[in-house]
């Protein structure tokens, strides 16, 4: 069967799709926090409930919600029908990603997310804006690590509560941690690459797959799949899809990072330099570059002081080193091979959810935030 057409009709109709998932998440995630906070309020008060409050101010504000639209998705795909434990499982899932989101940005020191501040940068405000003693940012981190807490386990809650037969939830729950413990080898290996002298382009793979593909794509249409009744080859046909899709969106987001409009997509782009990132993006231009170029990109970074100008060379650097090209390179033939993968789908496959797939990975790399 034909798996994707690029026409403009696809690409629109894949929008409205995304769309239409995202609207049924971000009302029922709404309505989840307004809960959360009010029953947290009421048992426990109002200085835990700020660890809440915070966690939900992610949690809510959005994103594309992608990851919560594939657990819909391939729930249905799978020929899932109860619309509300596929609703529950994407929150859940949500719920998960907003929780790696703070860890993330304390780990990296970032002071936006999502066109805000992030969790910690909203309780150190809280501290300044309340005079409370003591050092405000290493509350507001502190508070935050509690508030991604909470999350992380009353999303394990969602899932434990779900109204599915009991060998589907408990597989479904060991599968989704499974992926996480990968998921937090692959956060390890980033930060170990950031202080390393010397990382090779296997290792940037490694984590594009145990942190990205694993997480955003393997452990939601595997959890959506699971819930619906999957079978053994079922979840291999949707690993090798995420794997291809994983690393295809990861090596886009490097390049928005680096590239993209703060405006648009609610980051500093000169956040990863600062952190001294080693992306596929980097580790090609040091590679790939001049002997003068290469020295200048690998003294910034890691440069907590890197400013425009030199932020801007360190771009161009990248550029004229060819290193752009080659990530662009690579995202590209990622996602023929996600495509080629989803020609094996089989019939009992319901076809427009597969679709949804097909137009997925091209949409994630035309991206532009």
């Amino acid at each position: 069967r034909i798996i994707m057409s690029k026409d403009e009709s696809s690409k629109l109709d894949f929008i409205s799709n995304l769309g239409r998932y995202k609207k049924l998440i971000d009302n029922d995630i709404s309505a989840y926090c307004q809960q959360v906070i009010a029953e947290t309020n009421q048992n426990f008060g109002e200085y835990p409930t700020e660890a809440v409050r915070a966690y939900c101010s992610l949690l809510d504000r959005g994103g594309k919600r992608i990851r919560g639209a594939l657990t819909i998705n391939a729930y249905k795909m799978l020929g899932g029908t109860d619309e509300q434990v596929s609703l529950e499982a994407a929150r859940a899932i949500e719920m998960l990603h907003a929780y790696i989101l703070m860890v993330d940005d304390i780990q990296d020191r970032s002071e936006s997310r999502r066109g805000g501040p992030t969790a910690h940068i909203v309780l150190k405000q809280h501290h300044i804006n309340n005079n409370m003693k003591d050092d405000p940012q290493h509350f507001g981190e502190s508070i935050a690590m509690n508030g991604f807490l909470f999350g992380a386990h009353s999303a394990l809650s969602v899932l434990a509560d779900l109204d599915v037969p009991a060998d589907r939830k408990i597989l479904a729950i060991k599968n989704v941690n499974k992926h996480f413990i990968a998921t937090a080898h692959g956060q390890s290996l980033d930060i170990f690459n950031e202080v390393l002298s010397t990382v090779n382009e296997q290792a940037v793979d490694n984590v594009l797959l145990w942190k990205t593909a694993y997480y955003s794509f393997m452990n939601p249409l595997q959890l959506g799949a699971i819930l619906a009744g999957a079978t053994e080859s079922d979840l291999q046909l949707l690993e090798t899809y995420s794997l291809d899709a994983g690393r295809a969106f990861q090596i886009t987001d490097d390049i928005i990072g680096i590239f993209g409009d703060q405006e648009i997509s609610g980051k500093n782009p000169m956040d990863d330099i600062k952190e001294g990132k080693r992306t596929l993006l980097t580790v090609k231009a040091l590679e790939l570059a001049s002997d003068d170029d290469s020295r200048y990109l690998q003294s910034m970074l890691g440069s907590k002081n890197l400013d425009s100008a030199q932020f801007m060379r360190c771009r161009e650097i990248i550029i004229s080193s060819g290193a752009l090209e080659y990530a662009r390179d690579k995202a590209n033939e990622s996602v023929a091979e996600a495509i080629k993968s989803l020609e094996k789908a089989p019939d009992s496959w319901n076809y427009e959810q597969v679709q949804f797939l097909s137009q997925l990975v091209q949409f994630l790399i035309d991206r532009k935030n």
